[in-house]
């Protein structure tokens, strides 16, 4: 008995101590993040029922939830986002570039719901509405005191049914009722392709959507049958989409089994590595890509991985420097979680990323990476490029900025309103490529713009004050009086001065305002080309064989 029962003790024991071993660092840090996870979720839905419960007026308890949540990923980065149910048409737009409806922009305008924009070809285009149109009524309901969400709501809808829209048209008396079908909406992702120049081949790609690329290549396989020798891809203004989708069109230009871009990021098994799956349908074919400072994500993908395999000239400006990937996630109740998983690395192995939202200042902003901070790393040719901040160009030509005159007139809707009433009076206009606003007409939109009571640029009004309140609290002003007067000249708005000013800026808005009136946005595209110095950079590039081939080796030391 004895013997059994001190080998029990011992097996006992053997257990005990086995039980007692210390759990490695790594798991208490795991367990404890747990715990203050289900800690925080018990106090966070303690607070919604004691809210519910006991708070002197009626919670919506639905909106301050999701208020709350959006808030939340706010606080994260700016690409992680909630979508309810009733959010999946803006999400599907956004990813398919589709949605079910009558194919317009719309827009707020003096308290109305008015089409900003009907879409070339479009069931809004095909029943004759217009740019300024105030929608009154939507199948027999009112809906001039609506929201811009509510009338998009009511305009959405099962494709093939129909729906009956009254609407105001600007300088006439009666209103008109339109029958509109709806159809499945989609966006085309290539807003205008063209041979130019005799033998370039010019696409201009506005969004990287599902399917996206097989528009791509139907556009390209197009430009080569009609003699493109050379071609231009223009992203500017793309904020990107499907990075497959940007992996397919590069592939239509490098070999296959060529690493285009690989991701890495917190869960292991979810990286990946994306290599051009086919043949390529021209890998010997000139290439120059435009890009500005809202060309991001799928477009810098396209463009660094070119620039990378030194496969394109890349000419504009600086890229926005999105290096993140969002991946979806399904939610109860037919909910979407859109959320950052990984980052993004091209060819060279570098990543353009060019904030890093894990590290905030102490004031919630997010600080740029300084160039002097950024890394250098090779093309395949051997030439420098550099992480940090977005793509920078082969050959760099900076935006011009408008006064700040220009973008108070867009968000006024003064150009908008001023060009609804020029149209009026004119039935027809030049070819896009021809059209030019007449400059007579600047004088009526000075007119127009006064009789408006607008004003403008109150920040530099603002920020004179309380310099001027410094100046006095510290004794300067009395001696510094005639310098600050003639400051206060020049920086506080003068709207006879500015419309002056910045006629150039101005006259440009208002050329882009009239011809999408008449031509759509394909036309205004058009007409932008005519002086656009990046896409004249372009042309000049491709007709110098030399230059461009240059461009693509590394700088000779000295």
């Amino acid at each position: 008995m004895k013997k059994i029962f001190s080998s029990a003790i011992l097996i006992f024991s053997a257990f005990a101590v086995f039980a007692q071993q210390p759990i490695s660092q790594e798991q208490n840090n795991k367990n404890l993040r747990y715990f203050n996870i289900n800690k925080s979720l018990d106090i966070f839905n303690s607070v919604i029922r004691e809210l519910d419960m006991f708070y002197v007026d009626s919670v919506k308890v639905d909106s301050l939830v999701e208020n709350t949540i959006r808030r939340t990923l706010n606080g994260i980065d700016p690409y992680t986002e909630f979508y309810n149910e009733n959010d999946m048409d803006e999400f599907n737009l956004m990813t398919k570039g589709e949605y079910a409806g009558i194919g317009a922009i719309i827009s707020q305008s003096d308290g109305s719901v008015i089409i900003n924009e009907p879409y070339e070809g479009l069931p809004a285009d095909k029943a004759g509405l217009k740019a300024g149109d105030q929608i009154l009524e939507i199948d027999g309901e009112d809906v001039t005191k609506y929201t811009t969400s509510e009338v998009s709501d009511k305009l959405k809808g099962t494709p093939g049914t129909t729906i009956q829209i009254k609407i105001q048209r600007p300088g006439e008396k009666k209103t008109r009722k339109l029958t509109i079908e709806r159809e499945n909406i989609v966006i085309p992702a290539v807003t205008y392709s063209n041979i130019v120049n005799n033998n370039v081949g010019y696409i201009h790609f506005s969004s990287f959507t599902q399917n996206s690329s097989n528009d791509f290549k139907k556009s390209f396989e197009e430009l080569k049958k009609n003699g493109a020798e050379s071609l231009i891809i223009d992203l500017r203004g793309n904020g990107g989409g499907i990075l497959e989708e940007a992996v397919s069109i590069v592939n239509l230009f490098v070999p296959k089994g060529q690493e285009i871009v690989s991701t890495r990021g917190k869960v292991k098994q979810w990286d990946r590595v994306y290599n051009t799956q086919n043949k390529p349908l021209d890998e010997l074919i000139p290439l120059v890509v435009l890009t500005d400072t809202g060309s991001a994500s799928a477009s810098e993908i396209v463009a660094g991985a070119l620039q990378d395999l030194d496969r394109a000239v890349i000419i504009g400006n600086r890229t926005y420097g999105k290096g993140l990937v969002q991946t979806t996630r399904q939610l109860p109740y037919d909910g979407t979680l859109k959320v950052t998983t990984a980052k993004y690395y091209i060819p060279s192995g570098r990543l353009i990323q060019v904030l890093d939202y894990s590290h905030r200042n102490p004031d919630g902003s997010v600080a740029r990476v300084p160039d002097s901070l950024t890394n250098i790393f090779y093309t395949k040719n051997g030439r420098e490029v550099r992480d940090g901040g977005g793509i920078t160009p082969d050959i760099q030509i900076t935006d011009e900025k408008m006064g700040t005159i220009a973008y108070y007139l867009i968000a006024n809707n003064i150009i908008f309103d001023f060009v609804t009433e020029w149209v009026q009076s004119n039935p027809t206009i030049a070819t896009p490529d021809k059209f030019e606003f007449p400059d007579a007409d600047y004088n009526s939109f000075k007119e127009f713009v006064k009789s408006k009571d607008f004003k403008y640029d109150q920040m530099s009004a603002n920020e004179l004050k309380s310099l001027k309140s410094i100046m006095e609290f510290e004794g300067y002003m009395e001696g510094a009086s005639e310098e600050y007067k003639a400051l206060e000249a020049k920086l506080v708005p003068n709207l006879d001065r500015d419309l002056n000013t910045f006629k150039k800026d101005i006259i440009g808005l208002l050329n882009n305002e009239v011809v999408k009136r008449y031509y759509y946005r394909k036309g205004m595209l058009i007409n932008e080309l005519q002086k656009d110095e990046v896409y004249a950079k372009a042309l000049e590039v491709l007709k110098n064989k030399e230059l461009y081939n240059s461009i693509l080796q590394p700088k000779k030391t000295k």
